[in-house]
Protein backbone atom coordinates (compact mmCIF):
# COMPACT_ATOMS: atom_id res chain seq x y z
CA UNK A 1 0.00 0.00 0.00
CA UNK A 2 1.39 3.60 -1.09
CA UNK A 3 0.84 6.44 1.31
CA UNK A 4 1.10 10.20 0.83
CA UNK A 5 1.38 12.58 3.34
CA UNK A 6 1.48 16.35 2.18
CA UNK A 7 2.98 18.76 4.72
CA UNK A 8 4.15 22.71 5.19
CA UNK A 9 0.73 24.19 4.53
CA UNK A 10 0.26 27.26 6.36
CA UNK A 11 -1.32 30.81 5.94
CA UNK A 12 1.17 33.59 4.81
CA UNK A 13 0.65 37.00 3.05
CA UNK A 14 0.35 37.65 -0.76
CA UNK A 15 3.58 37.61 -2.72
CA UNK A 16 5.17 35.49 -0.16
CA UNK A 17 6.30 31.94 -0.53
CA UNK A 18 5.60 28.22 1.03
CA UNK A 19 7.25 24.82 0.15
CA UNK A 20 4.63 22.03 0.23
CA UNK A 21 6.50 18.88 0.71
CA UNK A 22 4.85 14.73 -0.29
CA UNK A 23 6.81 12.17 1.49
CA UNK A 24 5.62 8.77 0.10
CA UNK A 25 6.09 5.56 1.68
CA UNK A 26 7.20 2.45 -0.37
CA UNK A 27 9.99 1.38 -2.40
CA UNK A 28 9.21 2.20 -6.28
CA UNK A 29 8.92 5.91 -5.73
CA UNK A 30 11.13 6.65 -8.73
CA UNK A 31 8.64 4.66 -11.04
CA UNK A 32 5.72 6.76 -10.06
CA UNK A 33 4.50 10.09 -11.89
CA UNK A 34 3.82 12.57 -9.06
CA UNK A 35 1.21 15.31 -9.07
CA UNK A 36 -0.07 18.05 -7.06
CA UNK A 37 -3.62 19.44 -7.30
CA UNK A 38 -5.50 21.47 -5.15
CA UNK A 39 -9.31 22.45 -4.19
CA UNK A 40 -10.61 25.43 -3.16
CA UNK A 41 -13.98 25.87 -1.22
CA UNK A 42 -16.81 25.56 -3.24
CA UNK A 43 -14.73 24.67 -6.39
CA UNK A 44 -14.01 21.39 -7.84
CA UNK A 45 -10.58 20.39 -7.63
CA UNK A 46 -7.96 21.43 -10.14
CA UNK A 47 -4.44 20.85 -11.72
CA UNK A 48 -1.97 22.47 -10.33
CA UNK A 49 1.63 20.52 -11.48
CA UNK A 50 3.10 16.97 -12.45
CA UNK A 51 6.40 15.60 -12.59
CA UNK A 52 7.39 12.46 -14.52
CA UNK A 53 10.67 10.55 -15.55
CA UNK A 54 11.09 11.37 -19.13
CA UNK A 55 13.12 8.87 -22.19
CA UNK A 56 16.04 10.31 -21.71
CA UNK A 57 16.67 10.22 -18.04
CA UNK A 58 15.55 13.60 -17.05
CA UNK A 59 12.21 14.82 -15.78
CA UNK A 60 9.87 16.31 -17.22
CA UNK A 61 7.40 19.01 -15.42
CA UNK A 62 3.69 20.32 -16.01
CA UNK A 63 2.15 23.10 -15.14
CA UNK A 64 -1.22 24.91 -15.02
CA UNK A 65 -1.46 28.07 -16.85
CA UNK A 66 -2.78 29.98 -13.29
CA UNK A 67 0.79 28.79 -11.73
CA UNK A 68 3.26 28.87 -14.36
CA UNK A 69 6.37 30.75 -13.50
CA UNK A 70 5.16 31.02 -9.84
CA UNK A 71 5.22 27.39 -8.59
CA UNK A 72 7.55 24.93 -9.36
CA UNK A 73 7.56 21.01 -8.96
CA UNK A 74 10.21 18.48 -7.88
CA UNK A 75 11.53 15.60 -6.69
CA UNK A 76 13.67 13.82 -4.77
CA UNK A 77 14.06 9.86 -5.31
CA UNK A 78 16.20 9.75 -2.56
CA UNK A 79 13.98 10.84 0.12
CA UNK A 80 10.85 9.30 -1.41
CA UNK A 81 9.10 13.10 -1.50
CA UNK A 82 8.30 15.72 -3.87
CA UNK A 83 8.11 19.44 -3.49
CA UNK A 84 5.72 22.26 -4.98
CA UNK A 85 7.83 25.38 -4.39
CA UNK A 86 5.20 28.23 -4.42
CA UNK A 87 6.66 32.34 -4.90
CA UNK A 88 4.41 35.18 -5.21
CA UNK A 89 1.40 33.49 -4.26
CA UNK A 90 -2.01 35.64 -4.27
CA UNK A 91 -5.46 34.89 -2.17
CA UNK A 92 -6.33 32.81 -5.00
CA UNK A 93 -4.18 30.30 -4.42
CA UNK A 94 -5.88 29.52 -1.13
CA UNK A 95 -6.83 25.71 -1.18
CA UNK A 96 -6.48 22.43 0.15
CA UNK A 97 -3.72 21.37 -1.78
CA UNK A 98 -2.84 16.99 -2.64
CA UNK A 99 -0.52 15.39 -3.86
CA UNK A 100 -1.13 12.36 -5.68
CA UNK A 101 0.71 9.38 -7.44
CA UNK A 102 0.39 7.77 -10.92
CA UNK A 103 1.44 5.01 -12.97
CA UNK A 104 1.17 6.11 -16.66
CA UNK A 105 0.86 9.81 -17.93
CA UNK A 106 -1.80 10.83 -19.50
CA UNK A 107 -1.63 14.13 -19.78
CA UNK A 108 -4.87 15.86 -18.24
CA UNK A 109 -6.53 12.80 -18.49
CA UNK A 110 -3.88 10.81 -16.67
CA UNK A 111 -5.72 8.25 -13.62
CA UNK A 112 -3.85 9.22 -9.84
CA UNK A 113 -4.03 6.28 -7.96
CA UNK A 114 -2.94 7.69 -4.56
CA UNK A 115 -3.29 10.67 -2.83
CA UNK A 116 -2.95 12.92 -0.03
CA UNK A 117 -4.91 14.13 3.11
CA UNK A 118 -4.11 17.83 2.27
CA UNK A 119 -2.69 20.48 3.58
CA UNK A 120 -4.08 24.04 3.93
CA UNK A 121 -2.55 26.80 2.11
CA UNK A 122 -4.17 30.18 3.15
CA UNK A 123 -3.18 33.32 1.61
CA UNK A 124 -3.93 36.78 2.73
CA UNK A 125 -3.93 39.92 0.72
Amino acid sequence: QVQLVESGGGSVQAVGSLRLSCAVSGRTFSSYLMGWFRQAPGKEREFVAAIRWSAVNTYNTYYADSVKGRFTISRDNAKNTVYLQMNSLRPEDTAVYYCAAAMLWAGLGTEYKYWGQGTQVTVSS
